[in-house]
């Protein structure tokens, strides 16, 4: 799809989004089809043919995974000898790398479990739990607390004699 069919598009989708909750709902629903055709073009790398062709190996395609998602259920292609290592969404991945990345930023800045909670409900419309802040906070931990605890370099000992006394 070309830039003006896409814009096309979009113009045409605005027509029926008239409160925030539709936008929302498109978006996610946008979302779900891009990762999910993502996937299977991934699928169709792997097995090295496409949807309806031949089978040129032993392995073919073998339904589908079901994640949830943030907001939606994301169907993830599976092949039968269970080799297919998706890149965009990990296999058991239950949640996108961007939103892990969100996470760790609003952790840093000190922001608590509930916080974080309330703060991607409020900007994302995404119901995310607090078990799931702290699974991503709890694979990170030890790097925070190994970088705290790092000694300083010599320029900041002699910057503390100078200032501190």
């Amino acid at each position: 799809m070309n830039k003006q069919e896409l814009e096309a598009f979009a113009k045409q989708a605005a027509k029926s989004i008239k409160s925030e909750a539709d936008l929302n709902d498109f978006r996610a629903m946008l979302t779900k089809v891009t990762v999910e055709a993502a996937l299977n073009a991934e699928l169709e790398h792997h097995l090295g043919y496409q949807k309806n062709e031949k089978a040129l190996t032993s392995n073919s395609r073998n339904g589908y995974s079901s994640t949830e998602e943030g907001s939606f259920e994301l169907d993830t292609p599976r092949d039968r000898n269970g080799s297919f290592e998706p890149e965009i969404v990990k296999k058991h991945q239950s949640h996108f790398t961007s939103m892990d990345d969100k996470i760790l930023y609003l952790y840093a800045k000190g922001m608590t479990t509930r916080d974080i909670v309330d703060t991607f409900d409020e900007m994302y419309s995404a119901e995310i739990s607090p078990t799931l802040i702290s699974r991503v906070t709890n694979e990170v931990i030890d790097q925070v607390i190994e970088w705290q605890s790092r000694p300083f370099e010599p320029v900041y000992h002699r910057f503390s004699r100078l200032y501190c006394g």
